[in-house]
Order: structure tokens, then sequence, then C-alpha cells
């Protein structure tokens, strides 16, 4: 990251900068340290001392002070739903009097740009045949409500992008950055005199730091830290050929068996073992671990006794319809205004009959998410009536977007799309649709479904993972969406077609939006969940 894109402060005697905490002890003038071969200027390496490290909070018996690990933060750096919970999770557990911190790599992303930070920490590490520079900056503007860091590792997270370029290209050398990453957050923890209680992981790009907590000799004054590790897609593990140990550091090889699974390094797998306690993002989605997790169903069943499934939240202050800064109207106690006027606004954007059922597809165009059958819904409804209007945000596979692309010429009075990732445009989606299409092979928990019913958006998903957990169908008490079963296409169209029919049922359509916009799905129920946990291991 260019010195141009972040206002860079360091800990020098002029700064004086009120970040609204405790003022931290005045710095020392400090002997600039000789440049070293490559990677950092020398600028960078003026010294600190302890007490001016700002973030990190005093650990005693009343109060647990947590360290999240992730690739992902929100507003930071987001791909997915794993963004969004390590962006909000963080608050609500602060509400519950748990000190959270959350620390990722230093990406180079459009979020840094102004913002300042000060370098708390610098270090190094062999990683293989490299010798790498680290530092660690916290940033001062306390907007997240949160303390939040990031790591710069000159060479490895400078560039734009989390997993690919803006291409949508992969760098090819994710687990090089995935392990100098942790092992640059362990090497902070462990000199910076930093003072945690649990180290808190997030998915298979942070699944070595319980091994390396345990069983790495460069680590050992760290293994009586407990750690959590939260799954939030098993799909995604990591693994890597043993060709890739020399970039581990040395650890008891009595240990080995906890880093393999089928002959390979798995992080996700060394992660549920060596963690104190597992959880998953809805219970659901911990049952179905044990039956269908791509190879990993006997480990899901030996380690369940320490494994729990806590449905994700959302964050009401976002994502709150009254006072969201994204949409043209705001929620002001008539629920069904809110529609029609948000309606008219998206369909004035989009060119449609406001008269007419919205269907809405908001999410990432993979497989995954059931996104292939998109475009056949819309050819084939329209291709039978013109009676409704489909939506649809978002990018991914080329092949999907292109066959979605087609479906939007063929019947450009009733079809919209944007391919690419607009947090405004989707905003004003669940606020201006009617119903949100969510037919996912796998949904560990699904946050879409929970923004959709917050802004009177009825959820039509099928019955999987947090899907299931969070949305009821219409013909339960209290449902407000529509489920199907099955991974098929008549069932989707059939759900459409429900939808259909419970749009013109004007009176208890109705009834179910102001149901749905009475839903709490905030995170304060699972902070305490959490809590509990934390407490449970220190």
């Amino acid at each position: 990251m260019t010195k141009k894109s972040i206002k860079k402060v360091m800990l020098e005697k002029d700064h004086d900068i009120d970040i609204s905490k405790p003022k931290a002890g005045s710095s020392k003038p400090s002997e600039k340290k000789p440049k070293t071969q490559n990677q950092i200027p020398q600028e960078m390496f003026e010294s600190y001392t302890p007490e001016e490290e700002p973030t990190v909070y005093p650990s005693h018996a009343e109060t647990l002070n947590v360290m999240f690990a992730s690739a992902e933060c929100f507003p930071m750096a987001k791909v997915g739903g794993l963004a969004d919970v390590v962006g909000s999770l963080p608050k609500y557990l602060g509400k519950t009097g748990v000190k959270t911190s959350v620390v990722i790599p230093a990406y180079e992303m459009p979020w840094y740009e102004g913002k300042l930070y000060r370098i708390v920490h610098q270090g190094h590490f062999h990683l293989g045949l490299e010798h790498l520079y680290f530092e660690v900056r916290y940033f001062i503007d306390d907007i997240l409500g949160f303390p939040f860091y990031n790591i710069h590792i000159p060479s490895k997270f400078d560039r734009y992008g989390v997993y690919s370029d803006q291409d949508g290209n992969f760098f090819g050398d994710e687990i090089a950055r995935n392990i100098a990453f942790q092992r640059a957050f362990l090497t902070w923890l462990r000199d910076g005199n930093v003072a945690v209680d649990i180290v808190h992981c997030h998915d298979h790009h942070t699944g070595l730091i319980p091994f390396m907590m345990k069983h790495a000799y460069e680590f050992k004054s760290l293994s009586q830290i407990p750690s959590v590790f939260t799954i939030h897609n098993e799909r995604y593990q990591g693994a890597f050929g043993w060709s890739k140990q020399k970039l581990l550091p040395q650890f008891d090889s009595w240990k080995t068996g906890l880093l393999e699974w089928n002959g390979v390094i798995n992080p996700l797998s060394s992660a549920v073992r060596c963690a104190y306690r597992v959880t998953t993002v809805s219970p659901n989605y911990m049952n179905e671990l044990m039956y269908n997790s791509f190879g990993l169903e006997d480990l899901f069943k030996s380690e369940y006794w320490k494994c729990s499934g806590i449905l994700n939240g959302i964050d009401n202050e976002v994502w709150d319809p009254a006072t969201d800064p994204m949409i043209e109207y705001h929620f002001k106690g008539n629920e069904i205004q809110f529609k029609a006027e948000n309606k008219k606004v998206l369909c004035s954007i989009a060119g449609f009959d406001p008269s007419l059922p919205l269907y809405a597809f908001i999410g990432r165009l993979v497989l995954e998410k059931g996104a292939e059958f998109i475009a056949g819904i819309i050819d084939t409804w329209l291709s039978r009536h013109r009676n409704v209007n489909f939506i649809v945000l978002g990018t991914g596979d080329k092949s999907i977007e292109s066959a979605i692309s087609t479906a939007t010429k063929r019947h450009p009075s009733n079809v919209a799309c944007m391919l690419k990732y607009n947090e405004a445009m989707s905003h004003k989606i669940y606020a201006g649709a009617d119903f949100l299409l969510m037919p996912s092979r796998v949904e560990p928990c699904g946050l879409n479904q929970m923004f959709s019913m917050r802004y009177g958006t009825l959820p039509i998903v099928r019955t999987t993972g947090g899907l299931k957990d969070s949305v009821r169908d219409i013909t339960e008490s209290g449902g407000v969406g529509i489920r199907f079963d099955h991974m098929d296409f008549e069932q989707m169209l059939h759900a459409v077609g429900r939808a259909f029919d419970l749009y013109h049922n004007t009176e208890f359509k109705n009834h179910c939006v102001k149901q749905a916009m009475a839903l709490d799905f905030s995170w304060d129920a699972s902070a305490n969940k959490y809590k509990d946990i934390y407490r449970s291991i220190v």
C-alpha cells in the first residue's frame, strides 16, 4: 500500500492525537535501525514503547479480551458473509462486556484511503527461503465500534483484492500468503506485549493458528491461550501438500497427525482438532456437517462434543430501514407504504411497471448459490406470462453471467441485471423488491434472507443450513417466507408460483410483510452465546 493511500501516523513525540480513548504514554525518540537488504523503508522501523499500543485491554477476571483473526472484515475488505460477521459481531460482543479486536491482512483496498493509523509493532520471520518483514497497524479513526488492526507484509498482501484481482484471477500464492499472515499475527502476539485472553479464528485462512499456538516451538509462550474456531463455509478447506511444510515453523513431529487429513495438510480440519471450541454459523449447518462436509464427516462426528451452531445475526445499525442512507424512502411506522415507495424508486431505476410482482436475486453467481437456475426461471416464467419482473445483482461464474445477460436482452421490459458488486444498489433492492430468490445448494447461515426480511422483502429459499433455521414457510405459524426442499428446477418454479399467488392475496401478503419487518435478527442473542463459550474456556 502506498504512502499516499493512507495517512500514516508514526509514534513520535510531536504527534498527539485524540482518539477518544485513554491517552497512551508519550513516546520517546529512537535511533534509526540500519536499512535491511530489502522490503521496508528505513523510516518504518521507528521504535515504540509497549504502553503506546492503544487498543489492547488489560486482562483481568471481569473482562474478556478477544482477538478475531480473519481474512475479511466489512467494510475494509469484503467478498462474502465472512466479512459481515467479522465486521459486526465485535460491536455486539462489546455490549456484553467482551472487549473484541479484529486483525486482517493489509490489502490495498479503497477503504483505507485517507485513514489514520499507528504502527504498533514491527517484526520479521523466515517463510521457507524468504525473510519477511511485517508491521502491525492500528487504525485510529474510531468509526467501526471496535479496535481494528491490519498486518502489512510487503510482497504478500500489497495488491488490490482479497483472494483475486479486479478481473477475478486468483493470485496463485494463497497458501504462502495465508501462512505468512498467521505467522506474523502469532509473532506479534508473542513479542508485542499483547494482552489477549482468547484468539478467535475464522475459516481456513486462519485455521493453522490453533495448531501453531499449541505445538510450534517458537510460539510455546502462547500455548496456554485458548482458541475458538468458527466455520463459515467448510467447502473451502485450504488443503495443500506436504511439500509446503517448509513454510510452517518447526513443530513437535509427534503432533503431525493434527495437521493431516487424507494425506495432505488441511488447515480447516486441523483447527477443528486443535481449537478449544468450534462453532458454525447456524445450528442446522452444524448437523449437516456430520453427513455432508466434503470428506470431513467423520471428523465432525468425533469432535461434535466441542462444536456448537450459533445463528449469525445482522448489524441493525447498518441495516436499519428507518435510517439507511442508501435508500430513498425511510420506514416511518407504516410497513406497506415503506415498501410501496421504495418499490417505485427501484422500478424507476430498472424501467419496470411497479404494479407487477418484483423478484430479486442478490449474491455471487456461482453453483453454490444455485445461480445457474436463475436464467432458466426467468426464461420459463416470462415465456409463459409477462406478469412479473426480475432484477439480478451480483457477479461470479462467467457462463452464468452470460446466461443472465441473454435472458435480460430477451425480456428487456421485465428483467434488469447489474453484473457487479454494488452495496448501495443491494440496499435499494432489499427495500423495493417483493421477493428474494435464494435457491442455494449450500448456505451455512445466509445473511441475505435476514436483510430482506428486515426490509419487508419475503424470501424464497431452499430448506438447507441457516435458511432452515431463519425462514419459516407461510404455511407455518409465524411464517413469512416460501421454502422448497430439493435442488430441483420444477420445485423452484413452483415456489415462484406460490409467491405469485401470495402477491395477489394482498391482505395476507401485507400481513407477512409486517411480520417479517418485526422479526429480530440482531446479534444480541448470538453475542451472548459466544460470550458463554468464551467464559467456558478461560
